[in-house]
């Protein structure tokens, strides 16, 4: 559906209104045949027809092509009123900063923002409604530290909550002591595992240097023993040579 004609000021021409809802163009598109649609009107048309709601040509959605540029901006210069006008709203501003305009208007309906509240009201009488809304939230007066709704006052027990959150506290505290304690003994694990390791690559060299001493006390044995042979072949040799 297009914009409602009795929003603009002033004439509007012809050829800036919708072929089908005979309002003004909103979110154009132009048949080859050049009569314009608001694009949700031609959609809705060619569910159930194929041809052009004016002259019957044969029309498809893959020939629907934007508005001529020179429409486009006849069409962005047009002024109109704010659809809050009813309530108040006399702003009049062109067709392309009314989107603009209505998303920040004062005299827009919008919804309480306080969960499940399901008033309306004006944009500029919002914070005068959430001072007063039933469902406004606030901290407790008895000075538990609670956030309640008012709605809530009467079934608000300040030791029943604070009981409550000292239970979900103690469960978590004991999570958390169970996740370190799984930890600790994890890296007690890792760390065991690598002492076990460790003695064993230090027991295998130890191993390795006491067959390394072995052998090189068989050496040394070896070397004494040839050296005694040796001075007593010395000796033997020397005494043959006095006796000569």
């Amino acid at each position: 559906m297009g914009y409602d004609i009795e929003r603009f000021v002033g004439y509007v021409n012809e050829g800036l209104l919708c072929s089908i809802c005979r309002d003004v163009l909103e979110d154009p598109l132009q048949a080859p045949c050049e009569h314009a649609f608001c694009t949700a009107c031609i959609h809705g048309w060619l569910v159930h027809h194929s041809n052009c709601p004016e002259d019957r040509q044969v029309i498809d959605v893959s020939l629907l092509r934007p508005l001529y540029r020179y429409m486009k901006n006849d069409l962005n210069r047009l002024q109109l009123h704010c659809r809050n006008r009813e309530h108040g709203c006399e702003m009049v501003c062109s067709l392309e900063s009314i989107d603009r305009h209505e998303r920040e208007c004062e005299y827009s309906q919008i919804p309480c923002s306080n969960a499940g509240c399901t008033v309306q009201i004006e944009r500029r009488n919002l914070d005068g409604h959430l001072a007063v809304c039933e469902y406004r939230s606030r901290e407790c007066p008895n000075g538990c530290g609670y956030t309640i709704l008012s709605a809530e006052d009467t079934q608000h027990n300040c030791v029943a909550e604070l009981r409550t959150e000292l239970e979900l506290l103690r469960s978590e505290m004991i999570c958390r002591v169970e996740e370190a304690k799984h930890e600790m003994e994890s890296r007690l694990d890792s760390q065991r595992r690598h002492m076990v390791q460790k003695e064993s690559i230090l027991q295998n060299e130890i191993e390795e240097l006491k067959s390394q001493m072995s052998r090189v006390m068989s050496d040394v044995r070896s070397l004494m023993a040839a050296e005694r042979q040796h001075r007593q072949e010395l000796e033997q040799a020397e005494l043959e040579k006095r006796e000569l």
